[in-house]
């Protein structure tokens, strides 16, 4: 049954990542908001999940399965080397930056909502 969980949750979180990337992309500019904003999204969520103590069928299928797929870090890395190839370093330290700031930021204020609201 965890294999199902995490298999339907991982489904779900492609589908949404790539819907939400192609709503989101902005080709004016060469900061990549679709990554930037997923993996935010899914660092927020992810931490308030484990601040929750969720049972493990719904931390299997919104934290590993939802969030694992909807999230990528190896999209956010090969962004920044197409930056960095291209020559757009202030993009790419401003993209490697934001992405590691406002991830730490966002999941710890995700776990904190948890634990409180699990209170």
């Amino acid at each position: 049954m965890t294999v199902f969980y995490v298999a339907i949750g991982g489904f779900i979180g492609a589908i949404s990542r790539f819907s939400i990337g192609q709503f989101l992309k902005l080709n004016m500019t060469d900061f990549p908001f679709p990554t930037f904003f997923v993996n935010a999204i899914g660092s927020f969520f992810l931490g308030f999940i484990i601040g929750l103590a969720s049972p493990i069928g719904v931390t299997l299928f919104v934290g590993v399965g939802f969030l694992g797929s909807f999230t990528t870090y190896s999209t956010f890395m090969v962004e920044n080397m197409k930056l960095l190839l291209e020559n757009k370093w202030k993009s790419m330290i401003l993209y490697t930056t934001c992405s590691y700031v406002c991830g730490i930021v966002l999941a710890f204020g995700g776990l904190m909502l948890g634990i409180f609201l699990s209170k």
